[in-house]
Formats: C-alpha cells, sequence, structure tokens
C-alpha cells in the first residue's frame, strides 16, 4: 500500500504544528509493514523534512530570504505534485492542507483528509472575508473517502458546521515530539521565577486578556515574569499594553527551538494556555513530558486532551484565570499533583499509535 502526500503546509511552512503531525506520521509509517510513503516536495525550507529521507528535495535559494519566496515554493511544488498525482502510482492520496487544486487529477483514487480545527467557522467573524479556507474545507469534506480529526471536539465541529455524517469521520489523537531528558538545554538564561506562553499570541489565543489577569499579580510581585516561547516579537500594540499594566520589564520573548523549549518548560512555575479554541493542543502534551504544571481553558479540545492533568479556567473570564494561576502558584502540593498527573495522561498519546491508527484508516479505505 503505497500513500501520496503533497507539497501543501511543506511549502508554506518552515515550522508548525501540521508540517510536523504529518513529519510524525510518514516517520511513523517507515516503522510498519506494508505501507509505503512518498512526499511531493522539490522545494522546501520546512525543518521537519530537512533531512530530505522520504523528499525529492533540491537546495534551490534554501539560504536566501526574499518577498515572494514562499509563493513560488508553492508554484513549484504544485506543478511538481500534480505530475505524481497523474502518474497514478500510489493507492491513497493523502492532501496536507485545504487546497482543492488535486480534485480534477486524482480520478477515481481515495483520499483521506485531516481536519485539524474548526477555527475559521467557530471564529468566522474575524476572520477576512477574502480567506477562502473554510469553503475549500468544506468541499473537501464532502468528496473525502474518509476523515480523520484530532479530537472528538473537532469531530463534534464538523458534525455541527457542515452536517458531516458521524461514520465518515474516524478520531486519532496525535503524540508527542519533546523529549526533555534528550532534549534539555540548560545553557538557556532564563528569570529564576516564570509563568510560560508558548505559540502565537493573536486572536483565539487570547494572550492579551492572559496578560490584563495576571497584571496585579506581577505589579506585586516584581521578580515573577512571563515568557513568551514563540509566536514572533511583541506588536507595538502588545508593548503599549505591557507599558499601559508597567509590566514591560517582567515580559520576555524568545525565538528558539525545541531543546531551548523543553528547558522552559523545564524550569518554568506554570505553563498557562489561555486560548479559546483549539483542535488538540500539543503544547498540552509538551507541558506533561517536562514535568511543568498545566493551567488551561476549559473550552473545546483542551479538556478532552488534558483531563485530570490540568487546573482549568474559564479563558473569557480575567477573574477565573486569575484566581486559577494564584492557587497553583501558592500551592507546591498542588504543583507536584499536576505533574503527576500529567506524565500518567501523556501515556494515552505516541506518534506510533497515531501511525498505527492511521495506517488502519487507509487499509479500510482499500477494501
Amino acid at each position: 500500500m503505497k500513500i501520496q502526500f503533497d507539497h501543501q503546509i511543506f511549502a508554506s511552512q518552515r515550522y508548525g504544528g501540521i508540517s510536523r503531525y504529518f513529519y510524525e506520521l510518514v516517520k511513523g509509517f517507515d516503522a510498519l509493514d506494508d505501507i509505503r510513503t512518498d512526499v511531493s516536495v522539490l522545494l522546501s525550507d520546512n525543518h521537519y523534512i530537512s533531512d530530505k529521507k522520504h523528499t525529492n528535495q533540491k537546495d534551490f535559494l534554501s539560504q536566501q530570504r526574499f518577498r515572494g519566496k514562499y509563493r513560488i515554493y508553492k508554484i513549484v511544488d504544485k506543478v511538481y505534485t500534480i505530475q505524481q498525482l497523474k502518474k497514478q502510482n500510489f493507492d491513497i492520496f493523502h492532501p496536507t492542507y485545504y487546497d482543492t487544486y488535486f480534485l480534477k487529477h486524482i480520478g477515481e483514487t481515495p483520499f483521506v483528509l485531516t481536519v485539524y480545527d474548526m477555527i475559521h467557522e467557530r471564529f468566522s467573524e474575524v476572520i477576512d472575508p477574502s480567506d477562502k479556507t473554510s469553503i475549500r474545507k468544506k468541499l473537501l469534506v464532502e468528496k473525502a473517502t474518509k476523515i480523520i480529526a484530532i479530537s472528538q471536539s473537532t469531530k463534534n465541529d464538523l458534525i455541527e458546521f457542515f452536517g458531516t455524517d458521524e461514520s465518515k469521520i474516524e478520531v486519532i489523537y496525535l503524540g508527542n515530539s519533546m523529549f526533555p531528558e534528550l532534549q534539555a538545554d540548560t545553557k538557556l538564561k532564563t528569570p529564576n521565577k516564570y509563568i510560560l506562553f508558548v505559540g502565537a499570541r493573536g486572536g483565539y489565543k487570547n494572550f492579551e486578556r492572559f496578560i490584563k489577569s495576571i497584571s496585579l499579580m506581577l505589579n506585586k510581585d516584581k521578580n515573577l515574569c512571563v515568557i513568551c516561547a514563540g509566536g514572533g516579537k511583541f506588536t507595538f500594540k502588545e508593548l503599549e499594553i505591557f507599558s499601559s499594566l508597567n509590566i514591560t520589564n517582567q515580559i520576555t520573548q524568545y525565538t528558539l527551538g525545541d531543546n531551548a523549549l523543553a528547558s522552559l518548560y523545564q524550569n518554568a512555575q506554570l505553563f498557562v494556555y489561555p486560548s479559546l479554541y483549539e483542535g488538540f493542543g500539543i503544547p498540552i502534551l509538551e507541558s506533561f513530558a517536562c514535568q511543568c504544571p498545566l493551567l488551561c481553558s476549559n473550552t473545546s479540545s483542551l479538556p478532552e486532551v488534558a483531563g485530570d492533568g490540568a487546573c482549568y479556567f474559564d479563558p473569557y473570564s480575567e477573574e477565573s484565570m486569575r484566581n486559577s494561576i494564584t492557587t497553583v502558584l501558592g500551592d507546591e502540593c498542588l504543583q507536584d499533583e499536576l505533574r503527576q498527573k500529567g506524565a500518567v495522561r501523556l501515556k494515552q498519546f505516541s506518534w506510533k499509535k497515531t501511525a498505527i491508527e492511521t495506517k488502519k484508516i487507509y487499509e479500510s479505505v482499500m477494501k
């Protein structure tokens, strides 16, 4: 059985949860019998597939940075993918995002679609009207032979927004890629006492409400800091908010790799995940792996994934967030309990399990 993956996410992401998912999936299949894969990528800066083990990548402009670079990548890779599709030298096609370009090229070959979240549908009022992601996603959901949802929450949302037949959707959880005993970077200089925030900060990530909720704590304890891992440099608006709350010197942003991120998790007082919505939430598993006490929103997939390994709050309430953070910060026994429960919960998730369950979906499609 041969599975063809396309270029979409690898041509547009250097790092990111979706490209990591497909990389881990393809890598997991290497250890299984009776399954072969091909990823139709010629040009990519994606970190995960940089070893070129599963692609025919060429070193072209990889060290250059200029406007329009990724547009060139996408055009070249799409042409290459279409060439591969026309050859029909595979049993199942698995696109890596929601571009519908391939529908006129795969004929009767079945395709499996992974749906990561329903953010465009859940928060449609803040999505740019020119963004066609939701329209394309709906068309692919309708035409797909089988759909993989990365959480029961995402499956429920698919049924709610698109009216998708429940029997067409299978839930397969993601895995953990962070192993701190191998990755911890002790050279990273950090404050002695900090709360960790990971990833993008805009919109539904709820960063502004989080910062406002803990500003009183930060002003009471000038030794307490916030570290933001990833997400890009602070915007002018964010810096203005920090200044107005008198906490500018207590908030730092780092752009870093997995090694340093593991170290940040391990040394943090807490990891706070205030997102209004997530399709799964890989940072939950990262915090469990690094024995970092987790506080997170009680919405969407987050309770489903975190189980009893987290302390929850209402992400729409600054008071709820503040109270939860204050409680856990002041209770070392509760912190230890969260670490222990997180370690147990983590055992339910692995990329090996993801690969095995995904292979079963492919096999069911082939029958």
